[in-house]
């Protein structure tokens, strides 16, 4: 539950989103617990849960985790789990977020995407 909460509270201090944001989770008890209730509502964001047992509801999850296997992951062997964390950190920041473009958003990075979205509201 800490952990989510702390990725959830680090994101949406660095956003500091006007509108809604739709927060996209599966069934787990972090996600369906009063405390993560009460942060989306106290913080504007709308849960949006997948089906039990339904990966294909959480396509766009299950797409990055599989481009970060293939990109940055795979055939890699990590000293420790600090180094790992430093190393897929770097992959999200420096590179997926800013630079990556993806064909589902008209080859525009997510960070692009966003701004993009954020001037037509």
């Amino acid at each position: 539950m800490d952990l989510v909460l702390s990725a959830l509270l680090m994101a949406v201090w660095r956003r500091k989103t006007k509108s809604k944001v739709i927060i996209h989770s599966d069934q787990g008890s972090q996600y369906t617990s009063h405390e993560w209730q009460n942060f989306l509502q106290d913080n504007n964001l709308e849960a949006s849960m997948s089906r039990r047992g339904n990966c294909y509801d959480n396509a766009v999850a299950e797409s990055f985790f599989q481009l970060l296997k293939r990109e940055r992951v795979r055939r890699k062997t990590y000293a420790n789990r600090k180094v790992a964390r430093q190393d897929i950190f770097d992959y999200i920041e420096f590179f997926y977020n800013p630079k990556r473009k993806h064909g589902n958003n008209g080859m525009l990075s997510p960070i692009d995407f966003e701004q993009q979205q954020l001037w037509k509201t």
